[in-house]
């Protein structure tokens, strides 16, 4: 899921994700909060109308700014107190709050209210977060009834439960069995890619697919390379968003089936060919890597947005191969080709 963390994805224009057919982007609820605000957003009907995007919205929650804006917020069981980064102003999101925000911007998606919980985290604090997300997610569950599951525009909403429990296993294990017993139409595991070493991150995530039902999406939040999400998928994972593509695009790496690419490298000043010849997105079909670094060079937006375009759509790409593997049958195979492909860093193969 590309992020759009204010109601848009950065650099690029509505029409442009429908190109690439991003079926769901992402908004942020505390983002969308403090700006436009929601008197706007009542005035515009909606974050659909207000961006003019007529697919799927997912709304997160807050509770990841519990975690990366940690200097600016105080935790009680009533909730949290924010101060804005913007004027400095103080804002208290309660599960209700979160959820009436919610409401208003109107995703199809939206994620209960929760303490994403640091790396490392004892066994107590995990065990205290955990347990005051389950009761914040209950109060969520309520205020999503009072609504009947609508958003204020009429449309149905999708309220997702989150696991936490950092990398402790009984935790986590617990967790998920009082979250699934809430009966949420979605899942998430969160917690996760917060620091931890990768073999923390996969126990964790099995350990909650496995208490999981099998016949509601299952969502890793946050999660990021491209071989994560084959092995995320090879886990049970069906859903994932990450800033990765869009914000390694602005700063000049690429991805390829070989590996990432460094545009802005001198390397690349005489290449005339695409970043990736395989790849059928706009910006491989009529640029080449010399002109695209040349843009980086002068600083053009130009660059920024075809440098996007190229790698949502490979991430895009990833994930339709990866859904017609799991039809076909055959994904086993399939990430251990693509596993091979992929190197991860430049080399010499990323020209082919």
């Amino acid at each position: 899921m590309p992020v759009g963390t204010q109601g848009t994805v950065k650099t690029l224009g509505q029409q442009d994700l429908r190109d690439l057919d991003a079926r769901i982007i992402l908004g942020n609820t505390y983002h969308l909060y403090l700006r436009p605000g929601l008197d706007l957003m009542r005035e515009a009907g909606g974050l659909h109308a207000f961006m003019n995007w007529d697919r799927a919205i997912l709304t997160d929650s807050g509770g990841f700014q519990v975690h990366s804006l940690a200097d600016l917020n105080k935790i009680t069981e009533d909730g949290v107190t924010f101060q804005s980064h913007i004027d400095g102003s103080r804002h208290l999101f309660t599960p209700e709050k979160v959820i009436e925000i919610e409401h208003v911007l109107g995703p199809d998606i939206l994620m209960v209210f929760d303490e994403c919980t640091p790396y490392p985290s004892t066994w107590e604090y995990a065990r205290e977060a955990g347990e005051r997300t389950l009761r914040w997610a209950r109060q969520c569950l309520d205020t999503y009834d009072g609504f009947d599951r609508k958003s204020f525009a009429g449309h149905s909403q999708a309220l997702f439960g989150i696991v936490q429990g950092s990398t402790h296993k009984d935790l986590r294990e617990r967790f998920t069995a009082e979250t699934v017993a809430m009966d949420f139409p979605g899942y998430a595991v969160g917690g996760t890619c917060v620091g931890e070493p990768k073999a923390d991150t996969w126990e964790a995530i099995e350990t909650v697919v496995a208490g999981l039902p099998a016949d509601r999406p299952h969502y890793m939040m946050g999660t990021g390379t491209p071989e994560d999400l084959a092995d995320g998928v090879m886990r049970g994972i069906d859903m994932f968003d990450c800033v990765m593509p869009t914000r390694n695009a602005r700063n000049g790496t690429l991805f390829t089936r070989f590996g990432k690419v460094s545009i802005r490298s001198a390397r690349h000043a005489r290449e005339f060919e695409p970043i990736d010849s395989e790849c059928q997105c706009y910006t491989c079909q009529n640029y080449t890597r010399a002109y695209i670094r040349h843009l980086h060079h002068t600083k053009e937006v130009l660059g920024l947005r075809l440098s996007t375009i190229h790698n949502l759509h490979f991430y895009l790409d990833l994930m339709r191969h990866m859904r017609q593997a799991i039809i076909d049958g055959t994904f086993v195979d399939w990430r251990k080709t693509f596993l091979n492909l992929y190197k991860g860093t430049e080399n010499e193969d990323t020209k082919r």
